[in-house]
């Protein structure tokens, strides 16, 4: 067994791979750039070396630094994760040439699917099925534009070296083929220094099912079981589920053997994932299941395998790197219920899915189901890095006991002044179609609306705002400090702002703000709520309100009286300032409750009064 791993990543992956390293006795090292300095990967490792500024092609991406960084702490291997150079194909060569283990498939198996028309070819040779298309050697934009034509509309014009979404056009009408096709190399270029493109039919009611294996050194290769991984934006992943929902034993089998033939064709060991599309449009049926690609690494969804299988599939990859055979046959795997993941990425979907970046003031994702990151209150969510912050991933018996439990953990995300798209998730999760497992690839992008929803602070949430705010000014003894009587009125209140509004809110009692979160400091109070942040600028006197609806004036806690403005005899307005008082290094406001006139004055400035003391008497003006 590898007895020292060094971690070619950052973030939630480095940090996956180092908790199952640990609990195998196998010591780690991170590496980590400028502005990974204090990230969680690097204080979980048992060592960490610096490799350069935050530019990932100058650190994370700098394959020389990385070796010497292994070779500096006597690391045997390396694990690339996922992302950066896990695909790589001449990363892992130098790692082996270097002398040390390369946790992964073989250099070969890399670049045998790693273009799309090569890898296209293999599968066709290995009875794949896979999307009917064009991807020969003949680039010509006439030859395209004639293939394009026998193939029918709607088509997809891939780069064969793409991958991420980027080189991808879909062509509706043969009158923009070509510029959408030129538009297609000019990315594919830019991304990948390859502007050849493959076609495929377009599928019109897409669904994403890939198909997790895994195979050894002595020849063996088994299945995990699919994941179905259609909710996608722009083709980023956002949720993935195993085992894909609509899936009968039948497909299944038909589908994974595929998987199965697609790994033995390039001689594949480690982990990896075969890519389908299926053309759901009459549900899932293994003739209209086609091989995309194949991802030579760990994939980001990775959980939701092993939540259904119970198999550590990082466990699976140092043993089978160390020499091992795999743990287990695949008569031995099985399902167990259902599981779900959902990326919490640093973004705002209320402002076009922008990047949020900076300090995570306040982070707290619960402490239900399985939770992956890469950081912690305190940290910070760098510009220079993928924003995801976290995976969410929940399991049940059943799919319907899965998305209940995800949906309110994603509810349940606490996090600012960072964005996320925690309520995005949620109003997924809970789509009546999600539920239903009506889905294809452009779920997402016709619902968008719905889901991103808004940010606006409706009556609850600045109720629960006002609450929270006299909670704390009142050391969370709101109950017997306010007086509370059965059906009497509040009688204090909180001048609070958000987004430019501003309201003055009556607090009503800690028992209200139940369905909430939050927490209060000097200048702002913060509610939490369905996955959003809300924060309320505070008028520090804030105001209050007489109680009783015959015009008396009670103290609404124990404090002093820091202003008296009216006399005897003084008519005052509905809500004028009759006198403030301070308590818990705050001022309240009382106010009048109606038109009418001041008939008792029981109050002066500089006197200390008790919680329900009488203050001041109001008379109703007549008519």
């Amino acid at each position: 067994m590898i007895s020292k791993l060094l971690i070619a990543n950052r973030g939630e992956i480095a940090c996956r791979i180092i908790r199952t390293a640990r609990e195998m006795n196998v010591a780690t090292v991170a590496v980590y750039s400028d502005a990974d300095r204090h990230a969680a990967h690097v204080r979980a490792a048992d060592e960490a070396v610096h490799i350069g500024p935050p530019a990932a092609a100058q650190s994370y991406l700098d394959g020389e630094k990385i070796i010497a960084a292994a070779k500096e702490t006597g690391a045997e291997a390396i694990h690339p994760g996922y992302g950066f150079l896990s695909e790589n194909a001449g990363f892992a060569q130098a790692v082996i040439d270097a002398g040390l283990i390369w946790v992964g498939p073989k250099p070969s198996s890399i670049e045998a699917m790693g273009l799309k028309d090569s890898a296209k070819e293999r599968m066709i040779a290995a009875n794949v099925p896979v999307t009917p298309g064009y991807l020969g050697e003949d680039q010509s934009v006439e030859r395209l534009k004639a293939e394009a034509d026998a193939i029918g509309y709607p088509v997809l014009i891939k780069a064969v070296a793409g991958g991420g979404g980027k080189g991808m056009r879909k062509v509706d009408d043969p009158a923009n083929f070509e510029a959408d096709l030129q538009s297609c190399k000019r990315e594919a270029k830019a991304s990948f220094g390859n502007d050849e493109v493959l076609l495929e039919k377009w599928i019109t009611s897409p669904r994403h099912i890939e198909v997790q294996v895994f195979g050894d050194a002595h020849g063996n290769v088994v299945h995990l079981f699919e994941r179905d991984c259609s909710l996608q934006r722009r083709h980023q992943k956002v949720i993935e589920e195993a085992p894909a929902p609509g899936m009968d034993e039948a497909t299944r089998e038909e589908i994974c053997a595929a998987a199965v033939r697609a790994a033995k064709a390039v001689d594949y060991e480690g982990a990896g994932t075969i890519e389908f599309i299926a053309d759901a449009s009459e549900g899932l049926r293994a003739d209209r299941i086609f091989f995309m690609e194949m991802n030579t690494r760990l994939q980001v969804e990775h959980p939701v395998t092993e939540e259904i299988t119970g198999v550590d599939l990082v466990e699976w990859q140092l043993r089978v790197a160390s020499g091992e055979t795999l743990p287990l046959t695949q008569d031995e795997l099985f399902i167990d219920g259902h599981a779900i993941e959902a990326r919490l990425y640093a973004e705002d979907p209320a402002s076009g899915f922008l990047p949020s970046t900076g300090p995570l003031e306040h982070f707290d994702l619960g402490n239900v189901g399985r939770i992956e990151t890469g950081v912690e209150e305190g940290d910070v969510i760098s510009p220079h890095y993928d924003p995801m912050v976290a995976k969410l991933v929940a399991w049940g018996d059943t799919r319907d006991e899965a998305i209940e439990e995800l949906a309110a953990i994603a509810e349940g995300v606490e996090i600012w002044p960072v964005k996320t798209n925690a309520a995005f998730l949620a109003n997924a999760l809970l789509d009546d179609d999600f539920g239903d497992a009506n889905l294809d690839t452009g779920f997402i992008e016709r619902k968008l609306d719905a889901l991103v929803g808004a940010d606006d602070a409706d009556d609850a949430i600045w109720q629960t705002a006002a609450d929270f705010t006299l909670m704390a000014a009142m050391d969370d003894t709101v109950p017997s400090a306010l007086g509370f009587r059965l059906n009497a009125a509040p009688r204090i209140a909180a001048t609070l702002g958000y987004k430019g509004e501003v309201r003055t809110v009556s607090a009503r009692g800690k028992q209200d703000a139940a369905h909430a979160t939050g927490f209060v400091e000097d200048a702002r109070t913060l509610v939490f709520a369905d996955g959003q942040s809300f924060e309320f600028t505070r008028d520090a006197r804030g105001t209050g309100a007489a109680a009783a609806g015959d015009g008396a004036i009670l103290a609404p806690m124990p404090g002093k009286v820091i202003a008296v403005d009216v006399a005897e005899g003084d008519k005052v307005n509905a809500g004028q300032r009759l006198m403030v008082l301070e308590a818990m290094k705050m001022e309240h406001a009382l106010t009048a409750p109606f038109d009418g006139t001041v008939t008792q004055l029981c109050a002066s400035e500089g006197g200390q009064v008790q919680v329900e003391a009488m203050l001041a008497v109001v008379e109703k003006d007549e008519g």
